[in-house]
């Protein structure tokens, strides 16, 4: 069975805006699209890329780029209890919190995410990997 992966914002933004982990986030959606992975997000996250994509490339273009990523990657919701378990965390960043216990409450394998300090507050339960460490672990 495909592993189940949460795919934070900045992975997605580096995929559709070509920023500087682009190769790596490419290969981790590449992975989603041939079912390698089971890769989900929150609608968070896609309100997050949706309003970096519509700057980026106006509203029309942003729709098409969620749609098609929306084909290989799945959306999930986080339930209120989930809510209050996360604003109750030692997390500081409370997008981070929510993001990172809606993957817990869903019993995802991996969360993977450039972000540094999610990094240093993640448990042992959840680990939190770079594309490049989740590239290197998953080959």
């Amino acid at each position: 069975m495909a592993s189940k992966v949460f795919i934070d914002a900045n992975i997605l933004l580096d995929f559709t805006l070509k920023r500087t982990s682009y190769q790596e986030a490419k290969q981790i959606v590449e992975l989603a699209i041939n079912g390698a992975i089971q890769a989900y997000i929150t609608p968070s996250i896609v309100h997050i890329v949706g309003y970096w994509l519509s700057k980026a490339y106006g509203t029309t273009k942003a729709k098409e780029l969620l749609l098609a990523l929306l084909e290989d990657i799945q959306v999930i919701d986080i339930p209120h209890q989930i809510t209050l378990v996360a604003l109750h965390s030692k997390m500081k960043d409370i997008e981070d919190a929510l993001q990172y216990y809606t993957a817990i409450h869903h019993k995802l394998d991996y969360f993977i995410s450039l972000d540094k300090q999610l990094q240093k507050e993640s448990i042992a339960g959840l680990p939190i990997y770079t594309p490049k460490e989740f590239l290197k672990e998953f080959a």
